[in-house]
């Protein structure tokens, strides 16, 4: 069960899409700051094939400018 946090950049002015895009996909959780251009995403999924085709579905994001992983665990390898 992989569990990754990121943190996510929007291109510019669509902040609000970027988190619905997000927020309709499977495994996620959004958390949009308050006073910055920025997003908190939080991923959690039952296996590595999802964590492989969902990782696919972020990087077609066309609202999406960057994101950066910064933890991961995966519980299946304890």
């Amino acid at each position: 069960m992989p569990i990754l946090s990121y943190l996510v950049l929007p291109r510019r002015g669509v902040k609000e899409q970027l988190c619905a895009d997000l927020s309709a996909m499977e495994y996620c959780e959004v958390i949009p700051a308050d006073n910055h251009e920025a997003v908190v995403l939080v991923t959690d999924t039952p296996d590595e094939e999802a964590e492989k085709n969902l990782q696919k579905m972020l990087k077609n994001l066309p609202s999406l400018q960057s994101i950066s992983m910064t933890f991961a665990h995966n519980a299946e390898e304890e």
